[in-house]
């Protein structure tokens, strides 16, 4: 299974904002994510088409699977 952290913040015009990491470290500790979530907005370095991030929404993780299918040939 891939796995995916998904942190989500909340931008100066009031929409969600997500930034994906693929393959997070584990176990993942909440309060690092968190740590790191404020860092980010700290550090002011991302804008988006809605604004610049201002807060913190919340943080998931993603698992996805793929299972191949056979064809008969």
């Amino acid at each position: 299974m891939n796995k995916t952290l998904e942190l989500q913040f909340i931008t100066e015009e009031g929409a969600t904002s997500t930034l994906s990491i693929e393959s997070p470290k584990e176990p993942l500790d909440p309060a690092e994510v968190k740590a790191a979530m404020e860092n980010i907005l700290a550090q002011d370095a991302f804008v988006t088409p809605t604004g610049g991030l201002v807060s913190i929404k919340g943080a998931r993780v993603v698992e996805r699977g793929i299972e191949e299918i056979e064809l008969a040939q």
